[in-house]
């Protein structure tokens, strides 16, 4: 069966500082009435840099305000056009050198946790750190197939999740599923994610197109959106989340983590001069 053609497509720029991300696209699709496909390829693995972030806010709104509107009821599917990775998550660098990302990849997320229709979030490769967290925005998440694990990797390359990050995963996930994501860093195959309440569906088959058109019809999700309230219901069931991602929860948040850090810093460097008295004191003992 041939592609649909695609209903608009919205460029990923390239990243001026770095060779790393040469740019890419997001293009829409329809694979039936009403349901909607965004399909992101950003090479080589569809880190979440600032040119990304805004070119995935702008198809929300192309989507929202044009073939969403003039079609009723409305689903939205995301998946990645690079078989491997549906997201490798944030280039750490550049998030933490770049003014203003983490606002900007908040924005994101909370357009997803308000979006006026149901979302899922079709993973068809690795899924690992900031690209998890995109997906649990989402209102449904498909495993991969095959191959792919969703993992939430911070623990081994030494990142703290900052307050918005751990209070995605306390409001999506159950306590032992957060536990094993972000103190154990555990991978989750499919079978595993689906157990652990991480996905609601793991695929049938590659790339999952299939799967994700049978959990639409399978809980009526077309008909979600036609009376107009279905965003209006998200915000409020996830009201205590949105406040960690923006203004003045997001602020404060900040403010307490970084104060809780700076104190954690001075208990080490007291905590080292007491053991070296302690000892000296004991070795003086003996």
């Amino acid at each position: 069966m041939a592609s649909p053609p695609p209903l608009f497509s919205i460029p990923i720029p390239p990243l001026a500082d770095s060779s790393a991300h040469p740019g890419g696209s997001i293009v829409c699709t329809a694979p039936q009435p009403g349901v909607f496909l965004l399909t992101w390829s950003s090479p080589p693995d569809n880190r979440l840099t600032t040119p990304f972030c805004r070119a995935l806010l702008a198809a929300l709104d192309a989507l929202e305000f044009g073939p969403a509107a003039a079609a009723g009821g409305s689903v939205l599917i995301t998946t990645s056009a690079i078989t491997k990775f549906y997201s490798n998550g944030l280039d750490l660098a550049h998030a933490v050198g770049t003014d203003g990302f983490w606002p900007l990849l908040y924005q994101v997320w909370r357009r997803f946790l308000t979006y006026p229709m149901p979302t899922i979030a079709l993973l068809n490769g690795h899924t690992y750190a900031g690209g998890l967290m995109l997906a649990m925005a989402h209102d449904y998440r498909i495993a991969p197939s095959a191959r792919g694990h969703l993992c939430l990797n911070e623990l081994l390359f030494g990142a703290p999740l900052k307050p918005a990050m751990a209070a995605l995963f306390r409001h999506k996930l159950p306590p032992a599923t957060c536990r094993a994501l972000a103190l154990e860093a555990r991978r989750f195959a499919g079978p595993d994610a689906l157990a652990a309440g991480i996905v609601d569906v793991v695929a049938t088959s590659s790339p999952g197109l299939d799967d994700a058109l049978a959990l639409v019809r399978d809980r009526a999700l077309l008909e979600k959106s036609k009376s107009g309230v279905y965003g209006v219901i998200k915000t409020e069931m996830h009201s205590p989340l949105l406040a960690y991602l923006s203004p003045p929860g997001l602020e404060a948040e900040d403010a307490r983590f970084d104060r809780d850090q700076r104190a954690e810093a001075e208990r080490k460097e007291f905590g080292k001069v007491w053991y070296d008295q302690w000892l000296n004191e004991s070795k003086a003992k003996l």
